[in-house]
């Protein structure tokens, strides 16, 4: 994260009104209106870089190996969670890193599952669906079980946790926390015969609710810079990656993954920083010349996973070598005498 950075313009979203909204959810676009520390030329390779967030938690693939068990499954009758819904179920599952899961950050503060990758750790277990609530984590060593209050520290303590993870889960069936409210409220307006000025109304709210996270988003990557520059380089992983549970773009995505990666290089948690940068390139990050040369990165560099790493996703790189051999088959057989 050296060098100078620059922002963004930002937009100014003028909430619509009812009349001008279309039938279906009214799109919200972040990525001409955030305040990324990069300019437009970030993601084609030109840009000096910001150095300046699913997971998140990046793709995750299985090993043949991996041992998954369900703990327990129960009726959510627990006082750690007493204000959930009789409806819900509480369970236990323990998966092998990578665990292949995704999350976001609900509006209660609460982490809960966005998505699974098909065929990794998770995804056999046939337990967790998107829409779970984490309730509970491993702690980073040993047996101790730690609430998922905070979503940053809740992310951290799942990158950091040695050996497998144990997650005390909340089963919602498959309701989203990001979306049932609307779903229950649509099904009593159908019911009651009063669709269109409801939907409308619900369309506006979940179009203020989008504005309110890109602002969220932003106020937390202002805020990892701050402290990243401070040296509170934990610190500024937890608002790096409130930006990952905020339902980000790709190219705040990228950034943010971009971050955390410089944060655990820092750190010198050099498998942390490894799947972060991965994900961040997963997400679009194709400034690779800025990868192989940033000073924050240094500590990553050192490992043996890391060309390998970067040169799996900067193809022209890899092209370059495969005409370098080319040449050198060619000149072999078909040189000069």
């Amino acid at each position: 994260m050296s060098g100078s950075m620059r922002a963004l313009p930002l937009n100014t979203h003028t909430p619509p009104s009812a009349g001008s909204l279309p039938c279906d959810q009214a799109p919200v676009s972040t990525r001409d209106a955030c305040c990324l520390p990069l300019s437009s030329s970030f993601f084609t390779g030109t840009n000096p870089l910001l150095q300046s967030s699913a997971s998140s938690a990046p793709a995750c693939t299985a090993t043949p190996s991996t041992k998954l068990r369900t703990i327990s499954a129960a009726t959510n009758n627990s006082s750690n969670s007493s204000s959930t819904p009789s409806k819900y179920e509480v369970y236990e599952v323990e998966l092998e890193k990578p665990i292949g899961l995704k999350f976001y950050k609900g509006q209660d503060g609460g982490v809960y599952i966005d998505a699974i990758a098909p065929g990794g750790n998770a995804d056999k277990t046939k337990q967790i669906t998107p829409g779970d609530k984490v309730l509970f984590t491993s702690a980073v060593f040993g047996t101790e079980m730690w609430p998922a209050a905070a979503y940053g520290q809740t992310m951290y303590t799942i990158r950091q946790r040695i050996g497998t993870l144990l997650l005390k889960m909340e089963r919602r069936f498959g309701e989203r926390e990001d979306a049932a409210v609307s779903r229950d409220v649509l099904a009593a307006e159908r019911n009651a015969g009063a669709i269109g000025e409801r939907i409308r109304e619900i369309q506006i709210q979940n179009y203020m609710r989008k504005v309110e996270l890109q602002k969220q988003r932003e106020e937390d990557l202002d805020a990892g810079l701050k402290l990243y520059r401070a040296g509170q380089y934990k610190e500024a992983l937890e608002k790096f990656d409130s930006v990952l549970g905020a339902k980000p773009e790709y190219k705040e995505e990228a950034v943010a993954n971009y971050n955390i990666a410089c944060c655990y290089s820092k750190l010198n948690e050099v498998e942390a920083g490894l799947s972060a940068l991965e994900a961040a390139m997963e997400a679009g990050f194709e400034d690779y010349k800025t990868v192989r040369s940033d000073p924050d990165l240094a500590n990553l560099r050192v490992s043996p996973k890391f060309t390998p790493l970067i040169d799996k996703y900067d193809e022209p790189f890899i092209n370059e070598n495969a005409v370098k051999a080319l040449k050198s088959v060619f000149g072999l057989f078909g040189g000069k005498k």
